[in-house]
Order: structure tokens, then sequence, then C-alpha cells
């Protein structure tokens, strides 16, 4: 299994990015994929989750009503999409995979993940 990010760069606070991760591999809807970020000094925290089946997701608090998460199982690849973003945005941003039993598993700890992306720089100006 492999993972692919992208989608990141420099945008003004109050705009959007979208990420995007690909998965290389079989059996793609029984992975739950997750999106991490690891700011500057700081530890890396989770984002965004979302089950196999693509409709369970949960979310940092900080990023509720901000950020969406998707995926197209079809095209192995799953979305983060960032609206309104704030400075305190600014990070890499990670996507994880892990294999479940059931697509309609979601998972949030980071330790759980066993496949993980290279990151993509995501950086908000004010």
């Amino acid at each position: 299994v492999q993972l692919q990010a992208s989608g990141g760069g420099l945008v003004q606070a109050g705009g959007s990015l979208r990420l995007s991760c690909v998965f290389s591999g079989r059996t793609f809807s029984h992975y739950a994929v997750g999106w991490f970020r690891q700011a500057p000094g700081k530890d890396r925290e989770f984002v965004a989750a979302i089950s196999g089946s693509g409709d369970i997701t949960n979310f940092l608090e900080g990023v509720k009503g901000r950020f969406t998460i998707s995926r197209d199982n079809a095209k192995n690849m799953v979305f983060l999409q960032m609206d309104s973003v704030k400075p305190e945005d600014t990070a890499v941003y990670y996507c994880g995979a892990t294999w479940t039993s059931s697509t309609r598993l979601m998972v949030t700890g980071e330790s759980q993940y066993k496949y993980w992306g290279q990151g993509t720089q995501v950086t908000v100006s004010s």
C-alpha cells in the first residue's frame, strides 16, 4: 500500500484549498483514511477521518464547519476540502490509511494507522 498526498500550497486566510490523497493497493473500500497535520515545533494531530464506506466522518473540533472529508472509492482517492482557512491551519498535512474489517469503521488514533503518505505543506498567510 502506498499513499500520495498533494494539493498543498500558499493560501490567504479565509481562502480554500483541496488536498488529495491517492491510494495504491487493493480493496480501498476496506481502508479507513485520516488526515493529520504537524505544525513546526508541535506534535502531529488528528484533523479528520472517514470510514471506508464514506458515510462516517469525524473532525478535530477546531476545523468543524470549515473542513470536509470525502472519498471516491472508484478512483482510490480521499479529499480534504479546507474552507475559511486560518493561519493556525498552517502545517504539513499527512494522509494515513489502515485496513478495517468493516467498511463502516472510522479510525481517529494516529497509532492505529499503518500506512502514511509523504505529507503536503499548507501555509496560510494572514
